[in-house]
């Protein structure tokens, strides 16, 4: 009978013959970032030979996945107030928050719309019956659309009508469909899509202020990796991307 190699040794020999791939490098990120993230991704992984895992999403339910243990080494959220409750639950390293990107609201209506608007108060109009937004009590863009609708006293008159959505990109498809006369997403959004025009521009002395934070997360099985994606977020490429893409960044080159 033919001797066999024990099967320790036979194990072994796969592990030289296929070697295991290092961890896939998972970000959470803002669904807003969908665009301008997947193009940094594809420069990451040409300049470091590693494809990030990306997964866009809600800010919210991005950070409930991170509180449930859901595999993540970096998230980037819309929303300050949402990275600062993971801070305090000490699910994020707090020397690796970074406040990286800014962005405006813009009340956007269907391409081929005739309404005029020319302030929130045009949002009360009965012209708009459905007005989409991103969940006001959870999702970052529909509590900055509230607090900007709260602080010029027309919460009351148009919440009636609020379409809350799951996340920002949501509320975009359901002006775009048709499905709601009017919306409020954020300026980088609207640019996405053909189907919709932008009717105003939130001014900015009345609207919240809108930080887009990045942070790497304990739960991460490499740190030290997480913390380069985060520093190549803050590289001229990355910066460059994000600004295409509507963003404007709040870091120096370097920083």
């Amino acid at each position: 009978m033919k001797h066999r190699p024990p099967l320790l040794r036979i194990l072994a020999a796969l592990f030289i013959a296929f070697p295991v791939s290092a961890a896939e490098l998972k970000i959470s990120a803002a669904a807003s970032l969908s665009e301008a993230m997947t193009e940094i991704a594809a420069l990451y992984e040409e300049e470091h030979g590693e494809k990030p895992q990306l997964n866009f999403g809600g800010s919210n339910a991005l950070a409930r996945q991170i509180q449930a243990g859901a595999p993540c080494d970096v998230f980037l959220s819309a929303d300050e107030a949402t990275l600062d409750q993971l801070l305090e639950e000490n699910l994020v390293h707090a020397n690796s928050v970074t406040p990286l990107l800014c962005n405006t609201l813009v009340v956007i209506t269907p391409v081929s719309g005739t309404l005029e608007i020319s302030g929130a108060a045009d949002l009360a109009s009965p012209s708009i019956r459905h007005l989409a937004l991103g969940d006001p009590a959870a999702v970052p863009a529909g509590v900055y659309a509230r607090k900007w609708l709260e602080g010029q006293k027309q919460w009351q008159a148009v919440s009636r009508k609020v379409v809350g959505t799951e996340n920002v990109r949501a509320a975009l498809a359901a002006v775009a469909s048709g499905n709601a006369e009017a919306g409020v997403v954020y300026q980088t959004d609207a640019m996405t899509s053909r189907e919709v025009r932008v009717a105003y521009t939130v001014p900015a002395d009345q609207a919240p202020p809108i930080v887009y934070p990045v942070a790497a997360t304990k739960s991460s099985p490499d740190p030290g990796k997480a913390i380069r994606f985060i520093s190549f977020l803050k590289s001229e490429p990355a910066l460059s991307i994000f600004g295409k893409h509507g963003f404007r960044t709040l870091q120096t080159v370097g920083k």
